[in-house]
C-alpha cells in the first residue's frame, strides 16, 4: 500500500516471485470510469473507490486456501477495513513510503494513467496506518521483499509466563496454527530455560520460539506486538509489565490474562498508555483444562486494542451451544477483570451450595457417597445440570485403596482472593451479595480446622433427628438457591456498570459463560434470553414461575440441614434473601428507629419514603 508511484506493483511482483503466491494489481480492478476520471486529472472520491475496494476484497476471499499479494493504495483506514473484511487474521499491510520529490520523479519516468498532478491529492488523503509494516522506498525492491518475508516468519503472538495456565493456553494457540514466542523469567538455579523446556515437552509447540531474555522475546514478535501475560495476580503482573515496557512501542498490546483486581488493571492501563501501549484486562475462566481446550474469555479495555487481538482470542475460546466463541468485548477500563471477579463470586456460592446439599444427603438422609454421586448424575441431566455438579458426581463416585476419596481429603477449603474482592466490592457498593459472602466466610471458618475439631469433640454433636425430606424438594431447593445466586451476581454487575460508565451487555456476558468457564450450566443458557428482557434475573416470570413451590422446598431443606447439624450457610442466605425482598414492610423499620433513638440518625415516614428525613424525640429531656 501507499500513494501512487512508490513501487507497489514492482515490490508485489518480486514478492510473488519469491513466495510463489498469486499477485493482484489493484490497478487492474478499477472500473473504466475510474481510470478515465484519473486520466483527466480528477481525484477519485470515496464513492468511486468503494466498488473497487470491494472487488479486491472479494477476489482475495477466492484465494482462501493460500496467501495472496495485493497492490492497492489503501490510503484511508476505512479503505483498509473494507479490504480486510472477512479475511483471516493474518492480513498484513506493508506501507511503502518516501519523500514526495522522489516519488514525483518516479512517476514522471513511467507510463501510467495516474498523472503526477494527482500525487498531492494522494498525500492529502493518506492516513498513516497504525499497524502496518513500514518500508522505506530508498531501499531496493529485493531488500524490501526480504524485510517482508522476515517479518512474516516472525512469531505473531507472545505468551509470557509458563506456569500451568500459561503453557496450557500456549498449547491451545499453537494447536490453532499460530506461531508463538514463549517467555519465562530467568531465575538462576530455580527457573532456567523454562520456555525452551516447555517447547521440548509438547509436540504442538515445536514451531514456537522460547526465550528467557525479555528483550529478545519482545523483539522476536511481529508488530504491532501482541503479548499475553499469564502470571499470578498482584506483584508478579507489575514486575512483568515493568520488564516489558522498555522494549515495547506505540500500538503494541499487552493482555493480562490472570485474575487481576480490576482497580489494579485500570492503574496499569494508565501506566501503559503513557507510552502508547495498550493494556487489556482479560478474565479467563476454565482452569487448566479450559485453557488447553477452550476457556471463556472476558476482555476489557480499549475497543480498538481488542480488535487487534480479537481473532486470536476468539479462535482459542470455547464454543457455545450455537457454535459461537465464548469470547466478546466487555467494555472499557477494568471491566473484563471485574466481570471475572464476579464470576468467581458466583462460583464460590455454587460450590458451597453443592457441598451443603451433599452434607444434607449424607448426614441428614444417610446416603453413601456413591449413592449421592448417582443422584447428582441424574440431576445433571435436568434443570440443575452444570459443570460443577458433574465434577462433584465424579468426585463422590471415586475410591482410592477401597475408601471413598472424599473421606480422605482434609476438611479445609482454600481461596485465592477473588472471593474476598467480590465481598469487599459488594460491601463498598452497598449490594447484598449474601450468597457469595456466606460461601466465603464458610471457607474462612473451614480453615480454622483445629478449633473446629476440638470443639466438635467437646460438644459431641449429635443429629437432632432424621430429616424427612423428599429428594425432589432438595433438587428444587438447589435450583432456587442457584437462581438467587445468579440474580445477585448479575445485579451487582449491572449496578457497577452504571456507576463506572461501562456498557456491559449482560445477555452477551451470560453467553460467554455458557461454556469453557467453571460456572457453565443449563441455567446460564436460560439466562441468556432472560437477561435480554431484564437485568434482574428474578424479574423474569419464565424463570420464577414455580418460585412459591421451590421456596417451600428451600425452607424445608434448610430446616433438614439445621436438624442434622449440617452447615447450610448459603442455602439459608438464599432463603433469607427471598424472605427479605418478598416482605414489605419488614423488620428494618425497628433498626432505623433504634439508630434514631441512640444516635439521632433520623428516619422517613412509611407514607413518605422519598420525603424529608425526621428525628423523633424518644425521651424527654
Amino acid at each position: 500500500m501507499g500513494v501512487s508511484g512508490v513501487g507497489k506493483t514492482t515490490v508485489g511482483k518480486v514478492l510473488a516471485e519469491k513466495t510463489k503466491w498469486p499477485f493482484l494489481d489493484g490497478d487492474d480492478f478499477h472500473p473504466p470510469a475510474n481510470i478515465e476520471k484519473m486520466k483527466k486529472g480528477k481525484a477519485l472520491t470515496d464513492v468511486d473507490r468503494m466498488p473497487w475496494l470491494q472487488a479486491l476484497n472479494a477476489k482475495a476471499k477466492e484465494e482462501r486456501d493460500q496467501p495472496v499479494i495485493i497492490a492497492c493504495s489503501a490510503l484511508k483506514k476505512k479503505y483498509r477495513t473494507v479490504l480486510a473484511d472477512g479475511l483471516k487474521n493474518d492480513v498484513l499491510f506493508c506501507w511503502l513510503h518516501g519523500d514526495a520529490t522522489t516519488i514525483r520523479t518516479r512517476m514522471q519516468q513511467r507510463s501510467h494513467f495516474m498523472p503526477v498532478a494527482l500525487l498531492d491529492s494522494q498525500f492529502n488523503s493518506l492516513e498513516r496506518p497504525e499497524n502496518a509494516l513500514e518500508l522505506d522506498i530508498k531501499k531496493s525492491p529485493l531488500q524490501l521483499v526480504n524485510t517482508i518475508i522476515n517479518h512474516m516468519n516472525q512469531p505473531e503472538f507472545g505468551i509470557a509466563g509458563m506456569g500451568v495456565m500459561g503453557r496450557s493456553i500456549a498449547r491451545n494457540f499453537a494447536g490453532k496454527g499460530y506461531k508463538l514466542a514463549l517467555y519465562n523469567r530467568h531465575v538462576k538455579k530455580l527457573e532456567e530455560k523454562v520456555a525452551q523446556k516447555t517447547i521440548a515437552q509438547y509436540e504442538e509447540l515445536a514451531s514456537c520460539e522460547g526465550y528467557d531474555d525479555v528483550g529478545k522475546f519482545v523483539r522476536s514478535l511481529k508488530r504491532p506486538r501482541k503479548l499475553l501475560i499469564m502470571v499470578e495476580a498482584g506483584k508478579a503482573v507489575d514486575e512483568m509489565i515493568t520488564a516489558l515496557l522498555p522494549h515495547l512501542q506505540k500500538g503494541d498490546v499487552i493482555i493480562d490474562g490472570g485474575n487481576s483486581y480490576y482497580k489494579d488493571t485500570e492503574r496499569r492501563i494508565t501506566l501503559c498508555s503513557k507510552k502508547g501501549v495498550h493494556l487489556l484486562g482479560c478474565g479467563i475462566s476454565g482452569g487448566e483444562k479450559g485453557a488447553r481446550l477452550g476457556p471463556a474469555i472476558m476482555p476489557g479495555g480499549a475497543a480498538d486494542a481488542y480488535e487487534l487481538v480479537r481473532p486470536y482470542l476468539e479462535s482459542v475460546a470455547a464454543k457455545n451451544h450455537e457454535g459461537q466463541p465464548c469470547c466478546a468485548y466487555i467494555s472499557t477500563g477494568g471491566s473484563g477483570h471485574y466481570v471475572k471477579m464476579i464470576h468467581n463470586g458466583i462460583e464460590y456460592a455454587e460450590m458451597q451450595l453443592i457441598a451443603e446439599v451433599y452434607g444434607i444427603l449424607r448426614h441428614a438422609l444417610d446416603y453413601k457417597p456413591d449413592e449421592i454421586a448417582a443422584i447428582f448424575s441424574k440431576w445433571n441431566k435436568k434443570k440443575n445440570n452444570s459443570y460443577l455438579l458433574e465434577i462433584s458426581s465424579r468426585i463422590l463416585g471415586t475410591k482410592i485403596e477401597g475408601t471413598w476419596i472424599i473421606d480422605k481429603i482434609h476438611d479445609s477449603a482454600g481461596n485465592k482472593g477473588t472471593g474476598g474482592w467480590t465481598a469487599l466490592d459488594s460491601i463498598e457498593r452497598g449490594h447484598a451479595f449474601s450468597t457469595s459472602v456466606a460461601a466465603l466466610f464458610t471457607r474462612f471458618l473451614s480453615a480454622d480446622w483445629k478449633w473446629r475439631k476440638t470443639f466438635s469433640e467437646q460438644i459431641k454433636k449429635k443429629r437432632i433427628r432424621k430429616a424427612h425430606l423428599d429428594i425432589n424438594e432438595l433438587q428444587d431447593a438447589l435450583y432456587l438457591s442457584r437462581l438467587v445466586n445468579h440474580h445477585l451476581g448479575f445485579e451487582l454487575i449491572h449496578k457497577t456498570a452504571i456507576e463506572m460508565g461501562w456498557d456491559i451487555n449482560l445477555s452477551q456476558l451470560a453467553t460467554i459463560w455458557t461454556n469453557g468457564c467453571i460456572i457453565r450450566s443449563g441455567m446460564m443458557i436460560r439466562l441468556m434470553d432472560a437477561l435480554k428482557r431484564s437485568p434482574l434475573v428474578l424479574f423474569d416470570s419464565q424463570l420464577t414461575a414455580k418460585i412459591s413451590k421451590q421456596k417451600k422446598a428451600l425452607v424445608a431443606t434448610v430446616h433438614a440441614g439445621m436438624l442434622a447439624g449440617v452447615d447450610v450457610s448459603v442455602l439459608s442466605a438464599a432463603a433469607n434473601y427471598l424472605n427479605a425482598v418478598a416482605t414489605y414492610p419488614g423488620t428494618t423499620a425497628l433498626i432505623q428507629a433504634q439508630r434514631d433513638f441512640f444516635g439521632a440518625h433520623t428516619f422517613k415516614w412509611i407514607d413518605q419514603p422519598e420525603g424529608k428525613s425526621v428525628h423523633f424525640s424518644w425521651e424527654e429531656d
